[in-house]
Protein backbone atom coordinates (compact mmCIF):
# COMPACT_ATOMS: atom_id res chain seq x y z
CA UNK A 1 0.00 0.00 0.00
CA UNK A 2 1.08 3.29 -1.00
CA UNK A 3 1.68 6.02 1.95
CA UNK A 4 -1.26 8.31 2.97
CA UNK A 5 -1.13 12.05 3.02
CA UNK A 6 -2.81 13.67 5.85
CA UNK A 7 -4.65 16.98 4.54
CA UNK A 8 -4.23 19.92 7.45
CA UNK A 9 -6.02 22.41 5.92
CA UNK A 10 -4.20 26.02 4.56
CA UNK A 11 -4.28 27.49 8.38
CA UNK A 12 -5.66 26.08 11.39
CA UNK A 13 -9.49 25.06 11.90
CA UNK A 14 -9.99 26.68 8.30
CA UNK A 15 -12.25 23.90 7.67
CA UNK A 16 -10.23 22.56 4.25
CA UNK A 17 -8.26 19.60 6.67
CA UNK A 18 -9.14 15.84 6.30
CA UNK A 19 -12.18 15.33 9.44
CA UNK A 20 -10.20 13.87 12.69
CA UNK A 21 -11.30 10.21 11.67
CA UNK A 22 -10.47 9.97 7.89
CA UNK A 23 -7.07 11.67 9.17
CA UNK A 24 -6.32 8.64 11.87
CA UNK A 25 -7.43 6.24 9.15
CA UNK A 26 -4.74 7.40 7.17
CA UNK A 27 -2.14 7.30 10.25
CA UNK A 28 -3.32 3.79 11.16
CA UNK A 29 -2.90 2.39 7.78
CA UNK A 30 0.52 4.03 7.20
CA UNK A 31 1.98 2.48 10.85
CA UNK A 32 0.10 -0.84 9.63
CA UNK A 33 2.02 -0.87 6.31
CA UNK A 34 5.35 0.05 9.07
CA UNK A 35 4.60 -2.32 11.82
CA UNK A 36 1.76 -4.42 11.08
CA UNK A 37 1.18 -7.98 11.95
CA UNK A 38 -0.51 -9.23 9.49
CA UNK A 39 2.21 -10.68 7.30
CA UNK A 40 0.90 -8.50 4.12
CA UNK A 41 3.03 -8.49 1.45
CA UNK A 42 3.08 -5.29 1.52
CA UNK A 43 4.10 -4.54 5.26
CA UNK A 44 7.65 -3.74 6.50
CA UNK A 45 6.60 -7.31 9.39
CA UNK A 46 6.45 -9.28 6.45
CA UNK A 47 9.98 -8.46 4.83
CA UNK A 48 12.20 -7.48 7.50
CA UNK A 49 11.83 -7.31 11.15
CA UNK A 50 14.63 -4.93 13.34
CA UNK A 51 13.78 -5.74 17.19
CA UNK A 52 17.39 -6.20 19.63
CA UNK A 53 19.65 -4.61 17.39
CA UNK A 54 18.99 -7.32 14.32
CA UNK A 55 17.47 -7.66 10.99
CA UNK A 56 15.53 -10.93 10.39
CA UNK A 57 13.56 -11.51 7.47
CA UNK A 58 10.05 -11.52 7.90
CA UNK A 59 9.79 -14.81 5.69
CA UNK A 60 10.55 -18.00 6.88
CA UNK A 61 13.68 -18.71 4.95
CA UNK A 62 13.66 -15.63 2.99
CA UNK A 63 16.65 -13.88 2.02
CA UNK A 64 17.96 -10.49 2.67
CA UNK A 65 19.34 -8.55 -0.16
CA UNK A 66 20.87 -5.23 0.58
CA UNK A 67 21.21 -3.65 -3.02
CA UNK A 68 22.43 -0.14 -3.89
CA UNK A 69 21.08 1.97 -6.54
CA UNK A 70 23.37 1.84 -9.58
CA UNK A 71 27.10 1.75 -9.19
CA UNK A 72 26.48 2.82 -5.10
CA UNK A 73 28.55 0.47 -2.24
CA UNK A 74 27.72 -1.16 0.49
CA UNK A 75 29.55 0.32 3.62
CA UNK A 76 29.61 -1.64 6.84
CA UNK A 77 31.80 0.31 8.76
CA UNK A 78 35.25 0.44 7.21
CA UNK A 79 34.48 -2.66 5.25
CA UNK A 80 32.96 -1.78 1.30
CA UNK A 81 30.94 -4.43 -0.28
CA UNK A 82 30.26 -3.55 -4.48
CA UNK A 83 29.13 -5.87 -6.61
CA UNK A 84 31.32 -9.26 -5.57
CA UNK A 85 34.16 -7.81 -4.68
CA UNK A 86 35.11 -6.60 -0.61
CA UNK A 87 37.37 -3.74 0.20
CA UNK A 88 38.62 -1.24 3.29
CA UNK A 89 37.52 1.94 2.59
CA UNK A 90 39.90 3.35 5.01
CA UNK A 91 42.72 2.07 3.22
CA UNK A 92 43.73 -0.70 5.71
CA UNK A 93 43.55 -4.12 5.41
CA UNK A 94 40.80 -6.93 6.14
CA UNK A 95 41.30 -9.21 9.19
CA UNK A 96 39.61 -12.16 9.00
CA UNK A 97 39.79 -13.23 12.51
CA UNK A 98 38.51 -16.95 12.75
CA UNK A 99 39.44 -20.41 10.57
CA UNK A 100 38.26 -19.98 7.03
CA UNK A 101 36.93 -22.84 4.95
CA UNK A 102 35.87 -22.53 1.46
CA UNK A 103 34.84 -25.35 -0.83
CA UNK A 104 35.82 -23.97 -4.43
CA UNK A 105 39.58 -21.85 -5.66
CA UNK A 106 41.35 -19.75 -3.99
CA UNK A 107 43.26 -17.43 -6.37
CA UNK A 108 45.99 -15.07 -4.62
CA UNK A 109 47.46 -12.45 -7.28
CA UNK A 110 49.69 -10.81 -5.38
CA UNK A 111 52.17 -11.63 -2.26
CA UNK A 112 50.71 -14.19 0.23
CA UNK A 113 52.52 -14.44 3.54
CA UNK A 114 51.58 -17.28 6.33
CA UNK A 115 51.67 -16.70 10.04
CA UNK A 116 52.58 -19.80 10.86
CA UNK A 117 50.95 -23.10 9.39
CA UNK A 118 49.55 -23.51 5.60
CA UNK A 119 47.28 -25.99 5.98
CA UNK A 120 45.91 -28.07 2.59
CA UNK A 121 43.71 -30.34 2.56
CA UNK A 122 45.06 -32.57 -0.25
CA UNK A 123 47.22 -30.81 -2.52
CA UNK A 124 48.66 -27.60 -3.95
CA UNK A 125 48.46 -26.32 -6.77
CA UNK A 126 51.09 -23.94 -7.90
CA UNK A 127 51.40 -21.58 -10.57
CA UNK A 128 53.70 -23.54 -12.87
CA UNK A 129 54.90 -27.45 -12.30
CA UNK A 130 53.61 -30.03 -11.02
CA UNK A 131 50.73 -29.95 -7.85
CA UNK A 132 52.18 -30.70 -4.48
CA UNK A 133 50.51 -33.17 -2.60
CA UNK A 134 53.06 -33.42 0.33
CA UNK A 135 56.79 -33.19 2.02
CA UNK A 136 59.01 -35.90 1.96
CA UNK A 137 61.97 -36.21 4.85
CA UNK A 138 63.11 -39.37 4.14
CA UNK A 139 64.99 -41.06 1.75
CA UNK A 140 64.97 -39.15 -1.85
CA UNK A 141 62.66 -41.29 -4.12
CA UNK A 142 61.24 -40.32 -7.64
CA UNK A 143 57.86 -38.77 -7.21
CA UNK A 144 56.77 -36.14 -8.96
CA UNK A 145 54.59 -34.60 -6.39
CA UNK A 146 56.24 -34.69 -2.80
CA UNK A 147 58.80 -31.47 -1.75
CA UNK A 148 61.81 -32.80 0.14
CA UNK A 149 63.29 -31.34 3.11
CA UNK A 150 67.12 -30.20 3.62
CA UNK A 151 67.41 -33.04 5.97
CA UNK A 152 66.44 -35.38 3.05
CA UNK A 153 68.58 -33.75 0.69
CA UNK A 154 71.52 -33.75 3.30
CA UNK A 155 71.27 -37.34 3.43
CA UNK A 156 70.86 -37.69 -0.31
CA UNK A 157 73.73 -35.97 -0.61
CA UNK A 158 75.64 -37.66 1.69
CA UNK A 159 75.54 -41.43 1.10
CA UNK A 160 75.93 -40.14 -2.38
CA UNK A 161 79.65 -38.89 -1.92
CA UNK A 162 80.33 -41.95 0.73
CA UNK A 163 79.31 -44.29 -1.78
CA UNK A 164 81.84 -42.16 -4.74
CA UNK A 165 85.65 -41.60 -5.51
CA UNK A 166 87.62 -40.19 -8.30
CA UNK A 167 89.82 -42.32 -10.83
CA UNK A 168 92.47 -40.37 -11.96
CA UNK A 169 96.06 -41.63 -13.86
CA UNK A 170 98.88 -39.98 -14.98
CA UNK A 171 101.91 -40.26 -18.26
CA UNK A 172 102.70 -43.28 -16.24
CA UNK A 173 99.20 -44.64 -17.09
CA UNK A 174 98.92 -46.22 -13.18
CA UNK A 175 95.05 -45.83 -12.21
CA UNK A 176 94.71 -44.42 -8.62
CA UNK A 177 91.75 -43.01 -6.62
CA UNK A 178 90.91 -40.80 -4.73
CA UNK A 179 87.91 -41.25 -1.43
CA UNK A 180 85.41 -37.46 -2.30
CA UNK A 181 84.36 -38.34 1.21
CA UNK A 182 88.07 -38.81 3.29
CA UNK A 183 90.82 -37.93 0.96
CA UNK A 184 92.13 -35.00 -0.84
CA UNK A 185 94.23 -35.18 -4.08
CA UNK A 186 97.47 -33.16 -4.39
CA UNK A 187 99.11 -31.77 -7.52
CA UNK A 188 103.21 -31.62 -7.20
CA UNK A 189 105.36 -30.36 -9.40
CA UNK A 190 109.42 -30.90 -10.41
CA UNK A 191 112.39 -29.53 -11.11
CA UNK A 192 111.75 -26.39 -12.53
CA UNK A 193 107.85 -26.35 -12.15
CA UNK A 194 105.57 -25.18 -9.57
CA UNK A 195 101.76 -25.68 -8.78
CA UNK A 196 99.42 -23.11 -6.91
CA UNK A 197 95.87 -23.54 -6.03
CA UNK A 198 93.63 -20.36 -5.65
CA UNK A 199 90.44 -21.03 -4.65
CA UNK A 200 88.52 -23.88 -7.50
CA UNK A 201 91.65 -23.28 -9.98
CA UNK A 202 95.31 -25.26 -10.28
CA UNK A 203 98.21 -23.21 -11.75
CA UNK A 204 100.96 -24.96 -13.32
CA UNK A 205 103.88 -22.65 -13.65
CA UNK A 206 107.80 -22.55 -14.95
CA UNK A 207 110.60 -20.82 -14.38
CA UNK A 208 113.28 -19.49 -15.94
CA UNK A 209 115.31 -22.75 -15.94
CA UNK A 210 113.35 -24.27 -18.63
CA UNK A 211 113.34 -23.38 -22.41
CA UNK A 212 109.89 -23.16 -24.27
CA UNK A 213 108.82 -22.84 -27.67
CA UNK A 214 107.35 -19.43 -26.68
CA UNK A 215 109.70 -17.58 -24.54
CA UNK A 216 111.96 -15.37 -24.86
CA UNK A 217 114.96 -17.47 -22.80
CA UNK A 218 118.73 -16.76 -23.37
CA UNK A 219 120.63 -19.80 -25.32
CA UNK A 220 124.60 -19.23 -24.57
CA UNK A 221 126.93 -20.91 -26.42
CA UNK A 222 124.56 -23.17 -28.09
CA UNK A 223 125.54 -24.90 -31.50
CA UNK A 224 122.85 -25.24 -33.99
CA UNK A 225 123.67 -28.04 -36.49
CA UNK A 226 121.45 -27.64 -39.87
CA UNK A 227 118.89 -25.96 -37.80
CA UNK A 228 115.80 -24.67 -39.49
CA UNK A 229 114.78 -21.21 -37.90
CA UNK A 230 111.42 -20.09 -38.55
CA UNK A 231 110.93 -16.43 -38.11
CA UNK A 232 113.42 -15.16 -35.81
CA UNK A 233 114.25 -12.40 -34.51
CA UNK A 234 118.42 -11.34 -33.57
CA UNK A 235 119.32 -8.34 -31.83
CA UNK A 236 122.88 -6.59 -32.26
CA UNK A 237 125.28 -7.04 -35.57
CA UNK A 238 125.08 -10.81 -37.16
CA UNK A 239 127.85 -11.64 -39.17
CA UNK A 240 126.84 -13.84 -41.81
CA UNK A 241 130.44 -14.99 -43.97
CA UNK A 242 131.21 -12.23 -45.77
CA UNK A 243 128.65 -9.31 -44.96
CA UNK A 244 127.17 -8.36 -41.17
CA UNK A 245 123.67 -7.57 -40.52
CA UNK A 246 123.33 -4.36 -38.23
CA UNK A 247 119.47 -3.31 -37.65
CA UNK A 248 118.29 -2.65 -41.24
CA UNK A 249 121.83 -2.03 -42.70
CA UNK A 250 123.43 -4.69 -44.79
CA UNK A 251 127.41 -4.41 -45.40
CA UNK A 252 130.33 -5.74 -46.79
CA UNK A 253 133.03 -6.98 -44.18
CA UNK A 254 135.98 -6.94 -46.38
CA UNK A 255 137.11 -3.13 -48.13
CA UNK A 256 135.68 -1.81 -50.71
CA UNK A 257 134.19 -5.39 -51.53
CA UNK A 258 130.41 -5.42 -53.79
CA UNK A 259 127.20 -5.99 -52.70
CA UNK A 260 125.99 -8.52 -55.03
CA UNK A 261 122.67 -10.13 -55.47
CA UNK A 262 122.91 -13.25 -57.71
CA UNK A 263 119.57 -15.59 -58.50
CA UNK A 264 120.15 -19.23 -59.78
CA UNK A 265 119.37 -19.70 -63.04
CA UNK A 266 116.90 -17.26 -64.91
CA UNK A 267 115.45 -15.91 -61.36
CA UNK A 268 115.62 -12.52 -60.99
CA UNK A 269 116.06 -10.37 -58.16
CA UNK A 270 112.66 -8.15 -57.13
CA UNK A 271 112.60 -5.20 -55.00
CA UNK A 272 108.84 -5.43 -53.82
CA UNK A 273 108.69 -2.47 -51.59
CA UNK A 274 109.47 1.06 -52.52
CA UNK A 275 113.08 1.57 -53.08
CA UNK A 276 115.46 4.99 -52.72
CA UNK A 277 118.90 5.27 -54.32
CA UNK A 278 120.61 7.80 -53.01
CA UNK A 279 123.83 6.74 -54.49
CA UNK A 280 124.46 6.37 -58.33
CA UNK A 281 122.10 3.51 -59.89
CA UNK A 282 124.18 1.68 -62.77
CA UNK A 283 122.15 -0.49 -65.16
CA UNK A 284 124.30 -2.70 -66.71
CA UNK A 285 121.70 -5.40 -68.16
CA UNK A 286 117.49 -5.25 -68.50
CA UNK A 287 115.67 -3.33 -65.25
CA UNK A 288 112.21 -4.53 -65.53
CA UNK A 289 109.65 -2.28 -63.22
CA UNK A 290 106.65 -2.90 -62.11
CA UNK A 291 104.66 -0.05 -60.62
CA UNK A 292 107.15 3.02 -59.66
CA UNK A 293 105.41 5.18 -56.92
CA UNK A 294 107.75 8.66 -55.55
CA UNK A 295 106.87 10.56 -52.35
CA UNK A 296 109.22 13.25 -53.70
CA UNK A 297 110.36 14.75 -56.89
CA UNK A 298 111.90 12.85 -60.06
CA UNK A 299 114.68 14.90 -61.17
CA UNK A 300 116.32 13.96 -64.27
CA UNK A 301 119.55 15.72 -64.75
CA UNK A 302 120.35 16.36 -68.38
CA UNK A 303 118.20 16.33 -71.87
CA UNK A 304 116.80 13.52 -73.01
CA UNK A 305 119.30 13.15 -76.54
CA UNK A 306 118.87 9.67 -77.21
CA UNK A 307 115.45 9.44 -78.24
CA UNK A 308 112.68 9.23 -75.97
CA UNK A 309 111.87 7.80 -71.96
CA UNK A 310 109.20 4.79 -72.11
CA UNK A 311 107.10 3.33 -69.34
CA UNK A 312 104.80 0.66 -71.38
CA UNK A 313 102.59 2.24 -73.84
CA UNK A 314 103.95 5.83 -72.70
CA UNK A 315 106.59 7.69 -74.68
CA UNK A 316 107.88 11.04 -73.47
CA UNK A 317 110.33 12.86 -75.71
CA UNK A 318 113.52 15.33 -74.81
CA UNK A 319 110.67 18.58 -75.65
CA UNK A 320 108.39 17.33 -72.96
CA UNK A 321 105.96 15.65 -75.79
CA UNK A 322 103.38 12.54 -74.44
CA UNK A 323 103.13 9.99 -77.28
CA UNK A 324 102.09 6.76 -77.09
CA UNK A 325 102.94 3.51 -79.45
CA UNK A 326 99.76 2.63 -81.07
CA UNK A 327 95.81 4.19 -80.77
CA UNK A 328 95.29 4.11 -76.99
CA UNK A 329 94.45 7.21 -74.95
CA UNK A 330 96.64 8.57 -72.47
CA UNK A 331 94.93 8.73 -68.92
CA UNK A 332 95.56 11.24 -66.26
CA UNK A 333 93.66 9.24 -63.32
CA UNK A 334 94.33 9.93 -59.69
CA UNK A 335 93.39 8.14 -57.01
CA UNK A 336 90.64 8.16 -54.37
CA UNK A 337 89.15 11.98 -54.87
CA UNK A 338 92.27 13.52 -56.04
CA UNK A 339 92.01 15.56 -59.45
CA UNK A 340 93.98 16.72 -62.18
CA UNK A 341 95.81 20.03 -61.52
CA UNK A 342 96.59 22.30 -64.20
CA UNK A 343 98.39 25.50 -63.21
CA UNK A 344 99.60 27.29 -66.27
CA UNK A 345 97.70 28.11 -69.53
CA UNK A 346 96.01 25.16 -72.10
CA UNK A 347 96.42 25.54 -75.63
CA UNK A 348 94.14 23.37 -77.43
CA UNK A 349 94.13 22.44 -80.94
CA UNK A 350 91.48 19.95 -82.48
CA UNK A 351 88.28 18.15 -81.02
CA UNK A 352 88.27 17.79 -77.29
CA UNK A 353 86.13 14.73 -75.81
CA UNK A 354 85.32 14.93 -71.86
CA UNK A 355 83.38 11.91 -71.11
CA UNK A 356 81.58 12.69 -68.00
CA UNK A 357 80.89 16.14 -65.99
CA UNK A 358 83.16 19.05 -66.63
CA UNK A 359 83.39 21.88 -64.12
CA UNK A 360 85.14 25.27 -65.11
CA UNK A 361 85.44 27.65 -62.13
CA UNK A 362 81.55 27.81 -61.14
CA UNK A 363 79.81 26.45 -64.58
CA UNK A 364 79.40 22.74 -64.73
CA UNK A 365 78.49 20.92 -68.01
CA UNK A 366 77.13 17.38 -67.46
CA UNK A 367 75.48 15.33 -70.16
CA UNK A 368 73.39 18.13 -72.10
CA UNK A 369 72.75 20.30 -68.57
CA UNK A 370 75.08 24.02 -68.32
CA UNK A 371 74.52 24.68 -64.46
CA UNK A 372 76.29 26.85 -62.15
CA UNK A 373 78.50 25.49 -58.59
CA UNK A 374 76.98 28.76 -57.16
CA UNK A 375 75.96 31.82 -58.28
CA UNK A 376 73.99 32.75 -61.33
CA UNK A 377 74.78 32.06 -64.57
CA UNK A 378 75.91 35.07 -66.82
CA UNK A 379 75.95 35.44 -70.94
CA UNK A 380 77.67 37.98 -71.91
CA UNK A 381 78.68 38.50 -75.82
CA UNK A 382 81.47 41.32 -76.90
CA UNK A 383 80.31 44.74 -77.14
CA UNK A 384 77.91 44.41 -79.92
CA UNK A 385 77.53 41.40 -80.68
CA UNK A 386 74.84 38.79 -80.84
CA UNK A 387 73.85 36.09 -78.03
CA UNK A 388 73.21 33.44 -80.56
CA UNK A 389 70.76 30.44 -79.05
CA UNK A 390 70.72 27.72 -81.99
CA UNK A 391 69.45 30.77 -84.79
CA UNK A 392 69.02 29.72 -88.34
CA UNK A 393 70.42 32.18 -91.14
CA UNK A 394 67.62 34.41 -90.35
CA UNK A 395 68.86 34.71 -87.03
CA UNK A 396 65.21 33.90 -85.36
CA UNK A 397 65.26 30.88 -83.08
CA UNK A 398 62.44 29.02 -83.36
CA UNK A 399 60.66 26.81 -80.90
CA UNK A 400 62.41 23.24 -82.74
CA UNK A 401 65.67 25.26 -82.26
CA UNK A 402 65.23 26.02 -79.09
CA UNK A 403 63.01 24.57 -76.01
CA UNK A 404 64.14 25.93 -72.32
CA UNK A 405 61.97 26.70 -69.12
CA UNK A 406 62.78 30.43 -68.50
CA UNK A 407 62.96 30.77 -64.92
CA UNK A 408 63.29 34.34 -62.90
CA UNK A 409 64.46 37.61 -64.79
CA UNK A 410 64.41 40.98 -63.20
CA UNK A 411 63.49 42.79 -66.66
CA UNK A 412 62.63 40.56 -70.22
CA UNK A 413 62.73 42.97 -73.06
CA UNK A 414 60.68 42.04 -76.47
CA UNK A 415 59.15 43.37 -79.19
CA UNK A 416 56.42 40.39 -79.65
CA UNK A 417 55.73 38.36 -76.63
CA UNK A 418 53.27 35.22 -78.45
CA UNK A 419 52.20 31.66 -77.79
CA UNK A 420 54.03 28.66 -79.51
CA UNK A 421 51.01 26.79 -79.60
CA UNK A 422 47.51 27.44 -82.15
CA UNK A 423 44.76 28.58 -79.80
CA UNK A 424 46.48 28.66 -76.79
CA UNK A 425 46.70 30.70 -74.20
CA UNK A 426 49.48 33.39 -72.99
CA UNK A 427 48.97 33.48 -69.15
CA UNK A 428 50.86 35.85 -67.08
CA UNK A 429 50.83 35.14 -63.14
CA UNK A 430 52.02 36.87 -60.25
CA UNK A 431 53.37 35.54 -57.15
CA UNK A 432 51.31 35.79 -53.93
CA UNK A 433 49.34 39.28 -53.67
CA UNK A 434 51.19 40.38 -56.53
CA UNK A 435 49.70 42.39 -59.58
CA UNK A 436 50.03 42.70 -62.77
CA UNK A 437 51.59 46.58 -63.62
CA UNK A 438 50.93 47.88 -66.54
CA UNK A 439 53.48 51.02 -67.48
CA UNK A 440 52.35 52.65 -70.70
CA UNK A 441 50.85 56.00 -71.56
CA UNK A 442 47.32 57.10 -70.17
CA UNK A 443 44.95 59.91 -70.80
CA UNK A 444 42.10 61.71 -68.89
CA UNK A 445 39.31 61.75 -71.92
CA UNK A 446 37.81 59.17 -73.43
CA UNK A 447 37.22 60.23 -76.67
CA UNK A 448 35.02 63.80 -77.44
CA UNK A 449 31.44 62.03 -77.52
CA UNK A 450 29.64 63.07 -74.74
CA UNK A 451 31.93 65.84 -73.30
CA UNK A 452 35.52 65.12 -71.69
CA UNK A 453 33.94 63.42 -68.46
CA UNK A 454 31.55 60.88 -70.28
CA UNK A 455 31.94 57.67 -71.71
CA UNK A 456 30.94 57.03 -75.62
CA UNK A 457 27.46 55.39 -76.04
CA UNK A 458 29.10 52.18 -77.57
CA UNK A 459 32.50 51.21 -77.24
CA UNK A 460 34.94 50.24 -80.00
CA UNK A 461 35.32 46.45 -79.12
CA UNK A 462 35.97 44.08 -76.06
CA UNK A 463 39.02 42.61 -75.13
CA UNK A 464 39.28 38.89 -73.95
CA UNK A 465 40.77 38.54 -70.67
CA UNK A 466 40.75 35.77 -68.05
CA UNK A 467 40.94 37.05 -64.40
CA UNK A 468 41.41 34.62 -61.77
CA UNK A 469 40.45 31.89 -64.20
CA UNK A 470 37.21 33.58 -65.36
CA UNK A 471 36.29 34.82 -69.25
CA UNK A 472 35.88 38.06 -68.92
CA UNK A 473 35.63 41.31 -71.83
CA UNK A 474 37.07 44.47 -71.44
CA UNK A 475 35.30 47.28 -73.76
CA UNK A 476 37.81 49.87 -75.72
CA UNK A 477 37.82 53.21 -77.44
CA UNK A 478 39.07 54.82 -79.78
CA UNK A 479 41.46 57.63 -79.12
CA UNK A 480 39.99 60.30 -80.34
Amino acid sequence: MARQHVQIGSSANDGTGDPLRTAFDKINDNFVELYGTDNDINTLDANLNVNNFAITSGVTNGNITITPNGTGNINLGSITINGSQVSSNDSTQITLADNIQTTGTVNIDGAATLGSTLAVGTSLALATGATVTGIDNGALGSSATLLATQGAIKTYVDAQVTASDLDFTADDSTTNSIDLDSEVMQFSGDTGITTSATGNTVSIAIDGTVATLTGSQTLTNKILTNPTINAATMTGAVAINGITLDDNTITTNASNANLELETSGTGTVELKAATNVTGNLGVTGTLNTADVATTGNTTISGSLTTGTFNVGDLNIDASGKFTTDTNGNIDFNPSGTGVVVITSDVTHTGTQTTAGQLNVDNIRIDGNTISSTTGSITLSPLAGQNLVLGATGNGVVTASEFQATLGEFVTLRTDTLSTDTSNGDLSISTQGTGVIDLNTATQATVGSAGGASALPGQPTGYIKIKIAGTMRVVPFYDES
